[in-house]
């Protein structure tokens, strides 16, 4: 199960830096052609998903990692999948129905959630 968590943990956490670095340091006409929905969103509510979304990747990493407070990794994945669903709703809100990659990491998050589970 521990090569599982890395797998899958890891397969996420480095899809969040990407998405959430892109959020923090783009600006809004670079975000557009990737993320719609940032037209309808304030700037600053943006750049704090982009936060987010780098504090839970460094959050599924660095507990197992350090061996410190490893119960954070499996509240960092859960987070995870909170905001995908928030993702998710706000997607079908705006009429997008282009929503597999967000349910591919909510399930994923979801895993990565169980797996973590496993060696607390």
């Amino acid at each position: 199960m521990n090569v599982g968590y890395w797998i899958v943990a890891g397969m996420l956490a480095l899809f969040s830096l990407y998405g959430g670095g892109m959020k923090v340091v783009c600006g809004r006409e670079r975000l557009l052609p990737m993320m719609a929905w940032v037209d309808g969103t304030p700037l600053p509510a943006v750049r704090g998903i982009g936060v987010i979304e780098v504090l839970g990747a460094l959050g599924l990493l660095l507990p197992p990692l350090t061996g410190i407070a490893p119960w954070l990794a499996l509240t960092a994945a859960v987070g995870f999948v909170v905001l995908q669903i928030g993702a998710t709703g706000v997607h079908l809100r705006r009429g997008d129905r282009h929503i597999a990659l967000n349910i591919t990491l909510l399930l994923t998050a979801a895993v990565t959630s169980w797996l973590a589970t496993t060696w607390l």
